[in-house]
């Protein structure tokens, strides 16, 4: 068991850790692929997602390629683009921005918020998130609890799971590693990288009782310890 008493200070990812992004997801994409006609079952939509999104993150700012930085916007069209190519079907142009749009829609998972109060009364709170940050400001809003900071992939020109999130929130924070816990879902995108950096880790599972990885790609990092949700958590914390 870690000791929480240990820690000044709490980062965590949003999208996917405290918004159900599965959710805003496939609330997004099942119509639009109904209406080309593609059949998918949910789960599998979820994992061809998880595969386009990393491609478009990885070639992302392949200078090589002739790529620079592609926003999280322009990262969610390619996805689609992608997801069109691998399920047979060609989103039109005023389609291609659908899940930009609906982002803000996406829905905080029902402990977010009562969570990340309870979290705020002993923790400093740091979003590391792979958005752009004016995507955040509508997500931010649904929150509604204050942030130290927030470190988005636009600002750095990466995308997790590069080390980049640990090394600028260190630096901004000024905060030693053993002071410093990381609470995420993405085992790939969060808790490997993490535990690189040299951070204590809290994986929330929020797939517990689901099959595969869903939206995320598969990793084989272990978090320091795993919870079900975020009150599973603040519950084991005492707050």
């Amino acid at each position: 068991m870690l000791d929480f008493t240990q820690f000044s200070h709490l980062s965590c990812d949003c999208y996917g850790t405290l918004i159900d992004w599965e959710r805003g997801i496939l609330s997004a994409l099942m119509p639009l692929l109904a209406r080309h006609g593609v059949v998918i079952e949910e789960q599998g939509l979820l994992e061809a997602y998880a595969e386009a999104e990393d491609w478009a993150e990885r070639i992302s700012g392949d200078i090589a390629a002739g790529r620079g930085h592609r926003s999280y916007r322009q990262i969610l069209a390619e996805t689609l683009d992608a997801l069109g190519s691998k399920l047979g079907f060609e989103a039109r142009p005023e389609e291609r921005d659908i899940l930009a749009r609906s982002l803000a829609d996406w829905p905080p998972f029902p402990d977010s918020i009562e969570a990340l109060e309870r979290l705020a009364t002993r923790y400093e709170l740091v979003i590391l998130s792979n958005i752009d940050r004016d995507l955040f400001e509508g997500t931010s809003q649904v929150l509604g609890v204050p942030f130290s900071a927030v470190i988005t992939a636009e600002e750095l020109e990466v995308y997790k799971p590069s080390p980049r999130f640990f090394e600028m929130a260190r630096e901004r924070l000024e905060v030693p590693r053993d002071q410093w816990l990381h609470v995420a879902q993405s085992c790939f995108h969060d808790i490997a990288p993490a535990q690189a950096f040299g951070l204590s880790t809290v994986h929330i599972d929020r797939r517990r009782d689901l099959p595969g990885t869903g939206a995320t790609p598969p990793s084989s990092a272990v978090a320091d310890l795993t919870c079900g949700s975020l009150a599973e958590l603040c519950t084991l914390m005492d707050l």
